[in-house]
């Protein structure tokens, strides 16, 4: 994998962006980071995205459409449809993991962010690993 990935992360709470901001392009120096705050017209704003991200974070509980509705639209994109897609969700009891495992993502990430983790499980995603970043 490229040292230097492109990230697109969508979510809707600003204190969450904060983070993420700071961890990905601070911390981790990632310089093609994409924050969308909401999923309106999502399929259009990321196909704009170039380069195409390598890696898609999405916050389940987003409006209008959720992490699960994202997903299956991203599925269904051949530039897209392959790339690792990663919920972020502070919803992790046992019933939710097993929805997020069938509807096709590649992980999850509990919320709040383990920030002295988070490097390693995004590296760890993008060599192709599937992390299930849950705390029981």
């Amino acid at each position: 994998m490229d040292a230097k990935p492109t990230i697109l992360y969508v979510e809707d709470d600003p204190h969450s962006r904060r983070l993420m901001t700071m961890l990905l392009k601070g911390r981790m120096q990632l310089p093609h980071v994409t924050i969308l705050e909401d999923s309106a017209d999502f399929m259009a704003r990321v196909n704009a995205l170039e380069p195409p991200p390598d890696l898609i974070l999405l916050d389940i509980h987003v409006e209008p459409h959720d992490g699960f509705a994202m997903i299956e639209m991203l599925r269904q994109s051949p530039r897209l449809g392959h790339k690792p897609i990663v919920a972020l969700t502070a919803s992790v009891m046992n019933e939710e993991v097993n929805r997020l495992q069938t509807a096709g993502f590649n992980g999850c990430l509990a919320k709040p962010i383990d920030i002295n983790q988070f490097p390693h499980m995004i590296a760890r995603i993008l060599d192709g690993e599937t992390v299930w970043g849950i705390m029981s």
